[in-house]
């Protein structure tokens, strides 16, 4: 098992590298709005600690998170680790329902019926099995090429300790929605996380995680008559005290409610 993920990180990292000519996202001071270059891609990644196919595409999305931009692409990676496996010998300490629910939900809109791990979703528009490095990457250059809604976030305020308040902005939709609403998104992620895992199928291995969603909700719909269809300079979220604040990223991203097609996105790190 541990030559399987030390040989996917390799092979992920060429063929990223070889195939889409990556370079590494700018860096910038944390408070500064984020509005990339690239085109925004969000990569979701359904997963679980008690799956034992999951750690190589862990390992994929850990790649692509780190090197930030794949092409044309600026890769907004969310891991969120499904909560079905943890009556199968382990617990995963990272899973949640409501991201089970989350992926039930695409599994209604893009026809996979049942959820599965490792299930990826790249733009809310197609799933794949995880685990598949060059579909990964032909996926994310697809819908790098697709016209993107402007997202503008940045932290706005610190009113206490343990609350964030966040100025996102959502530029005018390219088109009306399908179904006449595009939500509008704010997630907390963290990277660097790992779990030494004593039962279950990945028994005896030590799992690595970048960007493990910390909490995700919807903090308003996008307009899609104005020319700002979205605007809010305080919309908070909660930290809890064991997030490491240093390793933090918050992504905001408009997605519309019954196609769940993602419009656009942006990220930034925690300010300090």
């Amino acid at each position: 098992m541990r030559r399987l993920f030390t040989s996917l990180r390799a092979i992920g990292a060429t063929l990223l590298i070889g195939l889409l000519g990556v370079g590494a996202a700018g860096s910038g001071e944390y408070a500064k709005p984020s509005v990339p270059s690239r085109a925004a891609v969000v990569v979701e990644l359904f997963t679980s600690e008690g799956c034992s196919s999951c750690p190589p595409a862990d390992a994929l999305l850990a790649k692509l998170d780190e090197l930030g931009g794949v092409g044309n692409a600026q890769v907004v990676a969310l891991e969120e680790h499904v909560d079905y496996w943890d009556d199968q010998g382990w617990r995963d300490p990272f899973s949640s329902h409501d991201w089970t629910t989350r992926q039930l939900a695409y599994a209604d809109v893009l026809g996979n019926r049942n959820p599965y791990t490792p299930q990826m979703v790249v733009d809310g528009s197609v799933e794949f099995s995880g685990g598949r490095v060059e579909q990964a990457l032909q996926s994310i250059a697809a819908a790098a090429e697709q016209a993107k809604v402007p997202v503008t976030l940045a932290e706005a305020s610190r009113d206490k300790p343990g609350k964030e308040n966040f100025s996102v902005e959502v530029a005018k939709l390219l088109a009306p929605p399908k179904g006449g609403a595009a939500e509008v998104w704010l997630a907390i992620t963290e990277t660097g996380l790992h779990s030494s895992v004593t039962r279950g199928e990945n028994a005896g291995h030590e799992l690595r995680h970048a960007a493990v969603v910390r909490s995700m909700r919807k903090i308003g719909e996008a307009k899609p008559d104005r020319d700002v269809s979205f605007s809010s300079s305080d919309a908070a979220v909660s930290l809890r005290k064991e997030w490491n604040r240093d390793r933090l990223k918050a992504v905001a991203f408009v997605q519309e409610k019954n196609s769940l097609r993602i419009l656009g996105a942006a990220e930034i790190s925690l300010h300090p």
